[in-house]
Protein backbone atom coordinates (compact mmCIF):
# COMPACT_ATOMS: atom_id res chain seq x y z
CA UNK A 1 0.00 0.00 0.00
CA UNK A 2 1.25 3.33 -0.40
CA UNK A 3 2.52 5.37 2.73
CA UNK A 4 0.42 8.46 2.19
CA UNK A 5 -2.52 10.36 -0.15
CA UNK A 6 -3.79 12.97 -0.40
CA UNK A 7 -7.83 13.22 0.09
CA UNK A 8 -9.75 15.95 -1.12
CA UNK A 9 -13.24 16.69 -0.07
CA UNK A 10 -15.72 18.80 -2.00
CA UNK A 11 -16.75 20.63 1.14
CA UNK A 12 -20.66 20.82 -0.32
CA UNK A 13 -21.22 17.53 0.96
CA UNK A 14 -22.30 19.04 3.97
CA UNK A 15 -25.40 20.54 2.72
CA UNK A 16 -26.33 17.31 1.16
CA UNK A 17 -25.06 15.60 4.59
CA UNK A 18 -27.90 17.29 6.70
CA UNK A 19 -30.68 15.67 4.25
CA UNK A 20 -32.30 12.36 6.25
CA UNK A 21 -33.66 9.49 4.30
CA UNK A 22 -34.78 6.17 5.89
CA UNK A 23 -32.55 4.13 8.11
CA UNK A 24 -32.79 1.97 10.88
CA UNK A 25 -29.85 3.54 12.83
CA UNK A 26 -29.20 6.21 15.72
CA UNK A 27 -28.21 8.98 15.50
CA UNK A 28 -26.57 11.82 18.54
CA UNK A 29 -28.33 14.63 17.65
CA UNK A 30 -28.20 17.68 14.98
CA UNK A 31 -26.54 20.64 16.32
CA UNK A 32 -23.36 21.34 17.37
CA UNK A 33 -19.92 23.06 16.77
CA UNK A 34 -18.51 21.36 13.29
CA UNK A 35 -15.89 18.92 13.84
CA UNK A 36 -13.96 20.00 11.20
CA UNK A 37 -16.39 22.21 9.45
CA UNK A 38 -17.17 25.20 10.97
CA UNK A 39 -20.29 25.97 13.09
CA UNK A 40 -22.14 22.92 10.68
CA UNK A 41 -22.33 19.46 11.92
CA UNK A 42 -20.59 16.69 10.54
CA UNK A 43 -22.52 13.38 9.65
CA UNK A 44 -20.86 10.14 9.99
CA UNK A 45 -22.12 7.09 8.68
CA UNK A 46 -21.22 4.02 10.82
CA UNK A 47 -21.18 0.36 9.24
CA UNK A 48 -21.26 -1.50 12.20
CA UNK A 49 -20.85 -5.20 12.76
CA UNK A 50 -23.17 -5.12 16.29
CA UNK A 51 -23.12 -7.81 18.96
CA UNK A 52 -20.12 -10.09 18.80
CA UNK A 53 -18.35 -10.33 22.10
CA UNK A 54 -16.98 -7.92 24.60
CA UNK A 55 -14.52 -6.40 22.61
CA UNK A 56 -16.61 -5.63 19.51
CA UNK A 57 -18.97 -4.02 22.27
CA UNK A 58 -15.92 -1.85 23.65
CA UNK A 59 -15.19 -0.77 19.85
CA UNK A 60 -17.98 0.68 18.69
CA UNK A 61 -19.38 1.92 22.07
CA UNK A 62 -15.86 3.92 22.16
CA UNK A 63 -16.71 5.52 18.55
CA UNK A 64 -20.14 6.46 19.78
CA UNK A 65 -18.60 7.96 22.66
CA UNK A 66 -16.07 9.99 20.38
CA UNK A 67 -18.04 11.15 17.90
CA UNK A 68 -21.16 12.79 19.77
CA UNK A 69 -23.09 15.68 19.28
CA UNK A 70 -21.26 17.75 21.86
CA UNK A 71 -18.11 17.43 19.71
CA UNK A 72 -19.61 18.53 16.54
CA UNK A 73 -21.18 15.38 14.53
CA UNK A 74 -24.27 13.10 14.67
CA UNK A 75 -23.11 9.57 14.27
CA UNK A 76 -25.31 7.15 12.47
CA UNK A 77 -25.24 3.72 13.86
CA UNK A 78 -25.75 0.57 11.45
CA UNK A 79 -25.15 -2.35 13.09
CA UNK A 80 -25.48 -5.50 10.83
CA UNK A 81 -28.31 -8.05 11.32
CA UNK A 82 -27.09 -11.09 12.67
CA UNK A 83 -23.75 -10.47 11.12
CA UNK A 84 -24.93 -10.11 7.51
CA UNK A 85 -22.68 -8.66 5.23
CA UNK A 86 -25.84 -7.82 2.80
CA UNK A 87 -27.59 -5.82 6.18
CA UNK A 88 -24.00 -3.79 6.23
CA UNK A 89 -24.11 -2.84 1.69
CA UNK A 90 -27.31 -1.83 2.30
CA UNK A 91 -26.76 0.36 5.24
CA UNK A 92 -23.63 1.85 3.58
CA UNK A 93 -25.73 2.25 0.26
CA UNK A 94 -28.24 4.22 2.19
CA UNK A 95 -25.36 6.26 3.92
CA UNK A 96 -24.36 7.10 0.37
CA UNK A 97 -27.58 8.01 -1.18
CA UNK A 98 -28.45 10.12 2.03
CA UNK A 99 -24.98 11.98 1.72
CA UNK A 100 -23.43 11.64 4.26
CA UNK A 101 -19.79 13.30 4.84
CA UNK A 102 -17.82 10.36 5.91
CA UNK A 103 -18.48 6.76 6.17
CA UNK A 104 -16.64 4.68 8.88
CA UNK A 105 -16.77 0.86 7.75
CA UNK A 106 -16.03 -2.41 9.99
CA UNK A 107 -17.00 -4.96 7.68
CA UNK A 108 -18.25 -8.00 8.34
CA UNK A 109 -16.63 -9.92 5.56
CA UNK A 110 -13.09 -8.61 3.78
CA UNK A 111 -14.76 -9.67 0.32
CA UNK A 112 -17.21 -7.83 -2.17
CA UNK A 113 -17.05 -4.35 -0.74
CA UNK A 114 -15.79 -2.94 -4.25
CA UNK A 115 -18.88 -1.40 -5.91
CA UNK A 116 -19.75 0.41 -2.44
CA UNK A 117 -16.79 1.90 -2.29
CA UNK A 118 -16.62 2.66 -5.44
CA UNK A 119 -19.76 4.52 -4.99
CA UNK A 120 -18.67 6.45 -2.12
CA UNK A 121 -15.76 7.98 -4.09
CA UNK A 122 -17.96 8.82 -7.19
CA UNK A 123 -20.18 10.35 -4.15
CA UNK A 124 -16.56 11.86 -2.88
CA UNK A 125 -17.28 10.46 0.41
CA UNK A 126 -14.05 9.34 2.19
CA UNK A 127 -14.36 5.77 4.08
CA UNK A 128 -12.22 4.51 6.95
CA UNK A 129 -12.28 1.24 7.79
CA UNK A 130 -12.26 0.41 11.51
CA UNK A 131 -10.77 -2.50 12.24
CA UNK A 132 -11.08 -5.33 9.38
CA UNK A 133 -9.42 -4.92 6.05
CA UNK A 134 -11.13 -5.85 2.50
CA UNK A 135 -9.52 -8.12 0.40
CA UNK A 136 -8.61 -7.68 -2.42
CA UNK A 137 -6.66 -4.61 -0.70
CA UNK A 138 -7.24 -1.53 -2.76
CA UNK A 139 -6.55 1.02 -0.56
CA UNK A 140 -7.39 3.82 -3.77
CA UNK A 141 -10.91 3.36 -2.68
CA UNK A 142 -10.69 4.17 1.37
CA UNK A 143 -8.92 7.10 3.33
CA UNK A 144 -7.06 4.34 5.64
CA UNK A 145 -7.62 1.48 8.19
CA UNK A 146 -7.18 2.03 11.81
CA UNK A 147 -6.80 -1.24 13.52
CA UNK A 148 -4.12 -2.82 15.49
CA UNK A 149 -1.87 -5.02 13.49
CA UNK A 150 -3.37 -8.10 13.52
CA UNK A 151 -0.44 -10.14 11.69
CA UNK A 152 2.34 -8.31 14.42
CA UNK A 153 -0.21 -9.40 17.25
CA UNK A 154 -0.54 -13.17 16.16
CA UNK A 155 3.00 -13.48 14.84
CA UNK A 156 3.86 -11.99 18.78
CA UNK A 157 1.73 -15.17 20.23
CA UNK A 158 3.42 -17.67 17.89
CA UNK A 159 6.89 -16.90 18.84
CA UNK A 160 5.67 -17.07 22.64
CA UNK A 161 4.08 -20.30 21.68
CA UNK A 162 7.57 -21.81 19.79
CA UNK A 163 9.35 -20.70 22.65
CA UNK A 164 7.32 -22.03 25.33
CA UNK A 165 7.49 -25.79 23.79
CA UNK A 166 11.22 -25.82 22.16
CA UNK A 167 10.51 -29.59 22.25
CA UNK A 168 7.55 -29.38 20.37
CA UNK A 169 3.74 -30.85 21.31
CA UNK A 170 0.34 -30.57 19.49
CA UNK A 171 -1.53 -27.93 18.93
CA UNK A 172 -4.75 -26.73 17.27
CA UNK A 173 -6.37 -23.46 16.56
CA UNK A 174 -10.05 -21.95 16.77
CA UNK A 175 -10.35 -19.82 14.46
CA UNK A 176 -13.13 -17.07 13.54
CA UNK A 177 -15.86 -17.30 11.20
CA UNK A 178 -14.31 -18.24 7.64
CA UNK A 179 -14.34 -15.50 5.25
CA UNK A 180 -13.56 -12.69 7.48
CA UNK A 181 -9.94 -11.01 6.80
CA UNK A 182 -8.54 -11.08 10.66
CA UNK A 183 -8.33 -15.07 10.84
CA UNK A 184 -6.75 -15.14 7.90
CA UNK A 185 -4.25 -12.32 9.03
CA UNK A 186 -4.10 -13.62 12.49
CA UNK A 187 -3.30 -17.43 11.01
CA UNK A 188 -0.68 -15.55 8.93
CA UNK A 189 1.27 -13.60 12.11
CA UNK A 190 0.84 -17.19 13.65
CA UNK A 191 2.48 -19.39 11.45
CA UNK A 192 5.26 -16.68 10.85
CA UNK A 193 5.72 -16.18 14.43
CA UNK A 194 6.11 -20.42 14.82
CA UNK A 195 9.11 -20.42 12.25
CA UNK A 196 10.36 -23.87 12.04
CA UNK A 197 9.32 -24.90 15.70
CA UNK A 198 9.10 -28.57 16.13
CA UNK A 199 5.30 -28.03 17.19
CA UNK A 200 2.84 -30.51 15.30
CA UNK A 201 -0.32 -28.77 14.15
CA UNK A 202 -3.32 -30.96 14.99
CA UNK A 203 -6.47 -29.17 13.86
CA UNK A 204 -7.82 -25.81 12.97
CA UNK A 205 -11.62 -24.75 13.36
CA UNK A 206 -14.04 -22.30 13.64
CA UNK A 207 -15.59 -21.64 16.87
CA UNK A 208 -17.47 -18.22 15.35
CA UNK A 209 -16.17 -15.85 18.44
CA UNK A 210 -18.24 -17.75 20.65
CA UNK A 211 -17.06 -18.70 24.02
CA UNK A 212 -20.08 -21.70 23.87
CA UNK A 213 -18.82 -22.97 20.29
CA UNK A 214 -15.01 -22.56 21.56
CA UNK A 215 -16.04 -24.94 24.55
CA UNK A 216 -17.73 -27.54 21.99
CA UNK A 217 -15.03 -27.25 19.36
CA UNK A 218 -12.29 -28.27 22.03
CA UNK A 219 -13.87 -30.46 23.61
CA UNK A 220 -14.05 -32.70 19.77
CA UNK A 221 -10.97 -32.00 19.38
CA UNK A 222 -9.97 -33.13 23.12
CA UNK A 223 -11.63 -36.76 22.51
CA UNK A 224 -10.45 -37.07 18.93
CA UNK A 225 -6.85 -37.09 19.74
CA UNK A 226 -7.54 -38.45 23.65
CA UNK A 227 -6.33 -35.19 25.14
CA UNK A 228 -2.85 -34.79 23.59
CA UNK A 229 -2.73 -31.41 23.01
CA UNK A 230 -0.69 -29.13 25.15
CA UNK A 231 -1.28 -25.62 23.26
CA UNK A 232 -4.43 -24.51 22.01
CA UNK A 233 -4.24 -20.47 20.05
CA UNK A 234 -7.77 -19.29 20.13
CA UNK A 235 -8.19 -16.09 17.72
CA UNK A 236 -10.39 -14.43 20.38
CA UNK A 237 -10.51 -14.23 24.08
CA UNK A 238 -13.89 -16.16 24.09
CA UNK A 239 -13.23 -19.26 22.16
CA UNK A 240 -10.56 -19.21 24.07
CA UNK A 241 -12.01 -19.03 27.67
CA UNK A 242 -14.53 -21.68 26.34
CA UNK A 243 -11.39 -23.63 25.83
CA UNK A 244 -10.58 -23.95 29.14
CA UNK A 245 -13.80 -24.97 30.11
CA UNK A 246 -13.70 -27.81 28.29
CA UNK A 247 -10.38 -28.51 29.33
CA UNK A 248 -11.16 -28.03 33.05
CA UNK A 249 -13.97 -30.69 32.60
CA UNK A 250 -11.57 -33.17 30.70
CA UNK A 251 -9.47 -33.17 33.67
CA UNK A 252 -6.91 -31.04 32.75
CA UNK A 253 -5.24 -28.09 34.13
CA UNK A 254 -4.32 -25.34 32.32
CA UNK A 255 -1.04 -24.06 32.23
CA UNK A 256 0.36 -27.45 33.00
CA UNK A 257 -1.71 -30.23 30.68
CA UNK A 258 -2.32 -27.78 28.06
CA UNK A 259 -1.81 -23.90 27.40
CA UNK A 260 -3.90 -21.53 25.75
CA UNK A 261 -3.16 -18.23 24.33
CA UNK A 262 -5.77 -15.94 23.15
CA UNK A 263 -5.69 -12.56 21.51
CA UNK A 264 -7.92 -9.07 22.64
CA UNK A 265 -7.15 -9.11 26.04
CA UNK A 266 -11.02 -8.26 27.49
CA UNK A 267 -11.45 -7.77 31.11
CA UNK A 268 -12.47 -11.07 31.15
CA UNK A 269 -9.99 -12.75 29.57
CA UNK A 270 -6.98 -10.92 31.87
CA UNK A 271 -8.86 -11.75 34.86
CA UNK A 272 -8.77 -15.58 33.49
CA UNK A 273 -5.04 -14.83 32.88
CA UNK A 274 -4.50 -13.23 36.40
CA UNK A 275 -6.38 -16.54 37.83
CA UNK A 276 -4.30 -19.23 35.65
CA UNK A 277 -6.87 -20.09 33.50
CA UNK A 278 -5.11 -18.99 30.56
CA UNK A 279 -1.37 -18.80 29.82
CA UNK A 280 -0.86 -16.06 27.21
CA UNK A 281 -3.02 -13.24 26.13
CA UNK A 282 -2.36 -10.73 23.83
CA UNK A 283 -4.19 -7.36 23.36
CA UNK A 284 -6.41 -6.36 20.75
CA UNK A 285 -7.20 -2.50 21.64
CA UNK A 286 -10.05 -1.83 20.38
CA UNK A 287 -10.29 2.42 22.01
CA UNK A 288 -9.01 4.26 19.10
CA UNK A 289 -11.94 6.52 18.35
CA UNK A 290 -9.77 9.36 19.14
CA UNK A 291 -7.74 8.68 16.50
CA UNK A 292 -10.54 7.80 13.90
CA UNK A 293 -11.89 11.23 15.17
CA UNK A 294 -8.36 12.67 14.00
CA UNK A 295 -8.98 10.67 10.75
CA UNK A 296 -11.76 12.14 9.96
CA UNK A 297 -11.16 15.77 10.43
CA UNK A 298 -7.78 15.05 8.44
CA UNK A 299 -9.62 13.66 5.37
CA UNK A 300 -12.35 16.34 5.12
CA UNK A 301 -9.37 19.22 5.68
CA UNK A 302 -8.15 17.71 2.95
CA UNK A 303 -4.64 16.62 5.02
CA UNK A 304 -2.10 13.84 4.27
CA UNK A 305 -3.23 10.75 6.40
CA UNK A 306 -1.15 7.23 6.38
CA UNK A 307 -2.83 4.33 4.61
CA UNK A 308 -2.89 2.56 7.52
CA UNK A 309 -2.43 3.59 10.94
CA UNK A 310 -1.69 0.81 13.58
CA UNK A 311 -2.85 0.88 17.36
CA UNK A 312 -0.22 -0.08 19.76
CA UNK A 313 -1.58 -3.41 21.48
CA UNK A 314 0.33 -5.18 24.72
CA UNK A 315 1.07 -8.65 24.95
CA UNK A 316 0.38 -10.24 28.89
CA UNK A 317 2.49 -13.69 29.34
CA UNK A 318 1.85 -14.13 33.81
CA UNK A 319 -1.06 -13.84 36.23
CA UNK A 320 0.96 -11.34 37.73
CA UNK A 321 1.18 -8.92 34.54
CA UNK A 322 -2.53 -9.53 34.33
CA UNK A 323 -3.18 -8.22 37.71
CA UNK A 324 -1.22 -5.04 37.56
CA UNK A 325 -3.77 -3.85 34.80
CA UNK A 326 -7.10 -5.27 35.87
CA UNK A 327 -7.80 -2.33 38.08
CA UNK A 328 -7.74 0.06 34.83
CA UNK A 329 -9.03 -2.01 32.14
CA UNK A 330 -12.03 -0.18 30.72
CA UNK A 331 -13.56 -3.31 28.49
Amino acid sequence: MSAKKRIRIAFGLAAVGALTIGLAACSTGDSGDGGGDGDDVTTVGFVAVGPEGAWREANEQNIQDTFTEEAGYDLKYAPATNLDQKSQIDAFTSFVDEGVDVILLSATEASGWEDSLKRAQEAEIPVILLDRGIEPDDDSLYVTRIAPDNVEVAKEVGTWAAATFPDGGNYVVLEGPAGVGVVNERNTGFDEGLGDSSLTKLDAQTANWSAEEGKSVFETMLKSSNNDIQLVFAQNDEMGLGAAQAAEEAGLVVGEDVKIATIDGTKNAMQALADGQLSYVHEYNPLFGETALEVVEKALAGEDVDSYIVVPSEAFDSAEAAQAVLADRKY
